[in-house]
């Protein structure tokens, strides 16, 4: 039941970019947008459940907000510098890396031989699904499939590092608390909606705070928080490792949809890569599926 719980994530996450891009809106308009509803989702959290809002709740959860925000900011950084293409599989092989060690190094998850050795295996077939997915036909250019992409890969590449350092830390806070997760939800969104903010001032766009097309953005808010809320209650029951990974898997709905949904090209040889990667996250995601 709880690997079914922790597959929603996958869902919710896995169309965010969908609506999102069907909504519009810059990089900043969006992540307000998307913070905005997450609170919204959290207010809603603390009507329905009732949650003991402690100190340790707060604190872990502002925290939280602000690593994710954190990640956030400078995940779209990177899409400005080398591409969305390169970055999401790049950013996702990351995470799922540092959340994989995280659980088996700081949460002791994995504890035989075999649940470490199916695993490993897992997390890099999983990695290895979601690099192949981005690969692009060469040749795709030359008959007008796909533009140019950016490549400043200094800043790229720097911007990686933060972004994975900060969605890492977002997951390894709330989990290293040993929070109620339904408690965590709403200050979490706090922290994460003042990292909006921040991010907005920092960058100079204090008029997208405002602007209309964030204000649509709050449903990708309200999607994101249904992801949220299910992966961290799944996290005690099923572990970090196995929890966020399955999140990731969410890589497949948002390929195939933007495809199918936002109109992206694809060679006939491009569409071969994303089958096969495809194929290779659910692969992952069934073998971790089976340690629980």
């Amino acid at each position: 039941m709880f690997i079914a719980l922790a597959l929603i994530p996958a869902l919710a996450w896995g169309s965010v970019g969908l609506i999102s891009g069907k909504l519009g809106g810059t990089a900043i308009q969006q992540t307000l947008g998307m913070t905005a509803g997450a609170v919204l989702f959290g207010i809603f959290t603390i009507v329905v459940y009732h949650p003991t809002l402690t100190g340790r709740v707060w604190i872990s959860g502002l925290m939280s907000g602000l690593f994710w925000a954190v990640g956030q900011s400078q995940q779209f950084t990177s899409m400005k510098a080398i591409g969305i293409s390169k970055t999401v599989p790049i950013s996702t092989g990351l995470q799922l890396a540092g959340n994989a060690l995280a659980g088996v190094l700081l949460f002791h998850e994995w504890k035989t031989t075999h649940m470490i050795t199916v695993g490993t295996i897992a997390v890099v077939v999983l990695i290895a699904g979601a690099t192949i997915t981005s690969l692009r036909d060469r040749r795709a250019s030359a008959i007008g499939v796909t533009s140019s992409q950016p490549n400043d890969v200094s800043t790229g590449t720097r911007a990686i590092i933060f972004s994975t350092l900060g969605y890492v830390m977002y997951t390894i806070i709330v989990n290293y608390a040993n929070v109620d997760a339904k408690a965590v939800v709403f200050p979490q969104a706090i922290g994460m909606f003042a990292g909006a903010i921040i991010f907005a001032m920092y960058k100079k766009s204090a008029k997208d705070i405002t602007a209309p097309v964030s204000y649509k953005n709050v449903l990708t808010g309200l999607v994101w928080g249904v992801g949220n809320l299910f992966m961290f209650i799944s996290i005690p029951h099923v572990g970090l490792a196995i929890s966020y990974s399955l999140a990731q898997s969410g890589i497949v709905i948002s390929t195939f949809g933007s495809i199918w949904f936002l109109g992206e090209k694809k060679t006939s040889k491009e569409m071969v890569y994303v089958v096969i990667g495809s194929v290779l996250v659910i692969v992952g995601s069934v073998l971790l599926g089976m340690l629980k």
